[in-house]
């Protein structure tokens, strides 16, 4: 066998520990930006793909899971801003201007309170959309997120608050008052 070989299959073990230890956080970071389980699986799997080709190019400046998630955030931010994703988008939502009939466990979906939150978070536009799931779903510190989305922390904490204001607007506040009142 030669050296050569033996160093890609040693990549090769490495990749998987990657996969085993940030994949699952990966796709539900990248669901929480598409909002489509399949596509959130296809972007972790193409950031795997670049990871193992370039790991070279991993400098170590912060972890290893804020690395591969700022790349899944960028993965994201394409995706969204592609024409696939554009056309997907009208056709899904032609579709359901067409079916009105909704499941009785959608329809409790739908009522539910931690639903109606979660709904209204990501109906927010990106920018305020991305901070909000950052801060409070995966618990990154204003700072941490200011290195990810390559912003200073005081756009971060903005963005946050305004966030929570076109919130406040939507859901209860008597049942969601914790949040509403938290200072960041």
């Amino acid at each position: 066998m030669s050296r050569d070989f033996a160093e890609k299959r040693l990549n090769e073990e490495q990749l998987k520990q990657v996969m085993n230890l940030y994949g699952e956080y990966l796709i539900r970071l990248a669901f929480l930006y598409v909002k489509d389980w399949a596509v959130a699986e296809d972007i972790v799997q193409e950031v795997f793909i670049a990871y193992y080709r370039k790991s070279n190019q991993f400098e170590e400046r912060s972890s290893l899971k804020t690395y591969l998630s700022k790349i899944v955030i960028n993965k994201c931010h394409d995706h969204l801003r592609s024409w696939k994703n554009k056309r997907s988008y009208l056709t899904e939502a032609m579709g359901q201007l067409v079916s009105r009939t909704q499941t009785p466990e959608e329809a409790f979906d739908q009522h539910s309170a931690q639903a109606v939150l979660m709904r209204n978070v990501l109906e927010l536009p990106i920018k305020y959309r991305e901070v909000v799931l950052l801060y409070y779903y995966q618990e990154f510190t204003t700072k941490e997120i200011s290195r990810l989305l390559s912003c200073s922390e005081n756009t971060v904490k903005t963005r946050l608050r305004r966030a929570k204001n076109l919130l406040k607007d939507k859901i209860d506040s008597q049942e969601w008052e914790g949040l509403l009142d938290e200072q960041i």
